[in-house]
């Protein structure tokens, strides 16, 4: 669980935070999975560079690779095949439609059984998801 998180992890979104810090990202144990930094830049626990996320939704790995985008909500990977999307409301559906999680306003994130899987306090509704529920950059 803690590889698929972190996985997953690499995958934030990072365009729309306006903090000048970065923003923390913690599995269920409030353990630390990785930041995203102002700029969008992407770093794993270690501090380790792992990509780049851009205001436009353009999300790229380590070695400047297409990975895929987030825009209006709707995920995408790097062929523009819909993955899934993200709704107002905070739920998380994936490419079937299917119900698989949800981002609550305080940012606790839970899974299709309703499980806490962790905390992206701080981010958006989307950088959420793309953290726990749609991974980029493998």
């Amino acid at each position: 669980m803690k590889k698929i998180l972190l996985l997953m992890f690499l995958g934030m979104f990072a365009a729309g935070i306006n903090s000048t810090t970065a923003q923390t990202v913690r599995n269920s144990n409030n353990t630390t999975i990785g930041t995203v930094e102002s700029d969008g830049t992407v770093r794993n626990s270690n501090n380790t560079y792992v990509g780049k996320i851009y205001n436009d939704g353009t999300i790229r790995n380590s070695n400047n690779s297409y990975t895929g985008s987030v825009r209006n909500g709707e995920f995408r990977n790097s062929n523009n095949s819909y993955m899934g999307k993200v709704e107002n409301d905070g739920t998380i559906r994936n490419s079937n439609n299917s119900y698989a999680g949800k981002i609550e306003s305080d940012g606790t994130v839970r899974d299709s059984q309703n499980r806490v899987i962790g905390n992206a306090k701080g981010l958006t509704k989307e950088q959420a998801a793309a953290v726990f529920f749609f991974g980029y950059f493998k």
